[in-house]
């Protein structure tokens, strides 16, 4: 049998939005998906979307939580995937015959990750290709085109304390720990980058610096510091 690769869906009030992912994953040609809702508590129609799509939604929560990371901690309690993928409200898979792609042999690896789609405000589609592995001051690819074993989401889950970049740190921790990572070169998500503001970027920024001076040593930090600082200087000049 195909590894069961669990897509876990975080959302908020999003019912277009959840609408559109919902329906990019039924989209796909991969038999053993298990799909996993976790909602903070919506009051517009999102709720009825879920509804709508019952038969494609193996498991749903609907609940205040912490914030987008503590959802995503939950939605990997409730999965029972070999793999977990992170398709928030909004996002969608670049084909529908991505993730079969990938999982068209047993997989070992403990991270598997590809390429992006980035869509700006015209719909227009550019390839950001990602990096590889390595331990940087930055994410080295998109979240939402990685595959995660999920043993390795349970071992280290999100810190909700860093509300904006928790997974920069979960990435940081995998590597440290030795995990092995798999950079499949194919476009496994569309990623819309509209609705970042400077302010947000700023405060993200500020979170991986603190991250870095958390996780690691003195040879790293002094590598990888003096370039945050000074994109996140940066950020904040555009504020003004």
């Amino acid at each position: 049998m195909k590894q069961k690769i669990s897509v876990i869906t975080v959302c908020l009030n999003v019912a277009d939005q959840l609408r559109k992912t919902l329906e990019s994953i039924g989209h796909q040609q991969y038999d053993n998906l298990e799909v996993v809702v976790v909602d903070g508590g919506s009051i517009d129609h999102t709720l009825d979307v879920i509804a709508y799509f019952g038969q494609l939604v193996t498991t749903m929560v609907s609940e205040k939580d912490g914030g987008i990371f503590d959802a995503m901690n939950k939605g990997v309690a409730l999965s029972s995937g070999d793999y977990c993928i992170f398709m928030n409200a909004g996002d969608v898979f670049a084909s529908n015959t991505v993730v079969g792609e990938i999982f068209d042999r047993p997989r070992t690896e403990d991270v598997i990750y590809g390429d992006v789609l980035k869509m700006n405000s015209k719909g227009e589609l550019t390839l950001k290709v990602a990096e590889e592995p390595r331990n940087a001051h930055r994410m080295f690819f998109c979240h939402q085109s990685a595959f995660v074993r999920r043993a390795m989401q349970v071992k280290y889950p999100f810190d909700i304390a860093y509300t904006m970049s928790a997974d920069f740190k979960f990435f940081k921790q995998l590597i440290k720990a030795g995990a092995t990572f798999c950079h499949e070169p194919r476009a496994v998500a569309i990623f819309d980058v509209n609705g970042v503001s400077n302010t947000s970027r700023a405060r993200g920024l500020m979170q991986n610096i603190n991250i870095v001076k958390e996780t690691d040593k003195f040879t790293d930090r002094l590598r990888l510091l003096p370039r945050l600082y000074f994109t996140y200087f940066a950020a904040k000049r555009k504020r003004r």
